[in-house]
């Protein structure tokens, strides 16, 4: 049995490559379906995400040329020079550092760990996991789990949307029941929209100079799209300001801003500016019942959270190297398991053969008497080695 791993990441290949070799959820069910095309591997769980693609195996062989002409067929070949490749407790402690975001490009993510929890129940239903990988996912699954809820490795906001959001969340008590409107439609502003999305935002208005793409945007957050020329005067009710656009010059002017708080009667108002260059005027942060920060207040905040991330990084993968510890003592066990059970076997066949060369010598034993201690394919043996799917079981709640 050897456990492998093949794979690219963000820290080994970029963006462009990335791209071109994710594997969609379909052509990873039909790469699974074809895998006894392979027959040095006899299992296999594919993970694919924004960020990495990697194959899990338990191979017969050490020769790793089985698992890249698996990755080849899959992706259509050309990422050798991108490739990494782990073994055995190194292949171990790889998977437990994904699971528990500790290999995220963002550290204390939390996507990753239900993109492995969806690679392996995949490759399960495929019916391409066994005893080996079965045992790998299921603890994986378990430590990743207990890492988000032993440390604090996801609390606090690193990035720079996220930290917006939260910032506004603070500061108005909650998002539900509030209003937003956003300048741009880039990126950033996307992100943004989809943090307050997720944080329970009522409404949110967009604004974007080609008021198409404020239409895309709007539509793909059930949003409401306005003219670029009418966004300050549709700003009358709304809680929160974002500004997020490629202009070279200010797009919240300070007299415009004064007239919207008049409009408002004093009601407060505020502002993320997240653009570089800045879109607002910082003379509007003097106005009455405006409140406004910028890109540089929020990488503070930013970076102090990355601090306290990595700090709890530390416990985390103290949680990563016990269990880690506990799975390979597991490996060594099943490792013998084909062995013990021959000998097993072997036993049964003396048992029979001796039964066989004594029995004349013994001619008043019932036949009741003779079958005693006679084990079957369910007595002996599998009370000495447990049922696969009991010990995946086991494992994962002991470890």
């Amino acid at each position: 049995m050897q456990l492998k791993i093949l794979g690219l990441n963000y820290k080994t290949a970029p963006v462009e490559i990335r791209e071109k070799f994710s594997v969609d959820k379909d052509s990873i069910q039909l790469g699974l379906a074809n895998l006894d095309g392979y027959e040095d591997i006899e299992e296999a769980v594919i993970l694919s995400t924004c960020n990495r693609t990697e194959i899990y195996a338990v191979t017969s062989t050490n020769d790793a040329d089985c698992m890249k002409n698996f990755l080849n067929d899959l992706t259509g070949g050309g990422v050798e020079n991108f490739l990494y490749a782990y073994e055995g407790e190194n292949c171990i402690r790889h998977l437990f550092n994904v699971s528990s975001s500790l290999d995220s490009l963002i550290l204390g993510e939390g996507q990753i760990l239900s993109q492995v929890k969806d690679a392996y129940t995949i490759a399960k239903a495929a019916g391409t996991t066994g005893t080996v990988l079965n045992t790998l996912f299921n603890k994986a699954i378990a430590v990743g789990k207990l890492v988000r809820t032993e440390t604090r490795i996801a609390y606090n906001s690193v990035s720079i949307s996220s930290a917006a959001v939260d910032l506004a969340a603070k500061n108005l008590g909650g998002l539900k029941n509030r209003s937003a409107l956003i300048f741009g439609a880039g990126k950033m502003a996307q992100l943004t929209a989809q943090h307050l999305k997720a944080r329970g935002i009522e409404k949110i208005i967009v604004a974007n100079r080609h008021y198409s793409r404020a239409v895309e945007m709007a539509e793909k957050f059930g949003a409401q799209a306005v003219a670029w020329e009418e966004a300050m005067t549709s700003a009358d009710d709304v809680d929160l300001i974002i500004t997020s656009t490629g202009a070279p010059h200010y797009v919240v002017k300070t007299w415009q801003t004064q007239q919207l708080m008049t409009r408002r009667q004093g009601r407060e108002l505020f502002f993320i500016d997240i653009a570089v260059p800045r879109d607002v005027d910082p003379e509007v942060a003097q106005i009455n019942g405006v409140t406004l920060y910028n890109i540089d207040d929020l990488e503070s905040v930013v970076e102090s959270n990355l601090k306290f991330r990595q700090e709890e990084a530390k416990s985390a993968r103290k949680i990563v190297d016990s269990n880690v510890a506990a799975i390979m003592e597991r490996f060594k066990y099943l490792k013998f398991r084909p062995l013990m059970a021959d000998l097993s076997q072997r036993a049964e066949k003396i048992r029979e053969r001796e039964l066989k060369r004594v029995a004349h010598k013994l001619p008043n034993l019932s036949d009741e008497e003779k079958k005693s201690r006679r084990p079957n394919d369910k007595d002996d043996c599998t009370k000495t080695f447990a049922n696969a799917d009991d010990e995946v079981k086991r494992v994962g709640r002991y470890g």
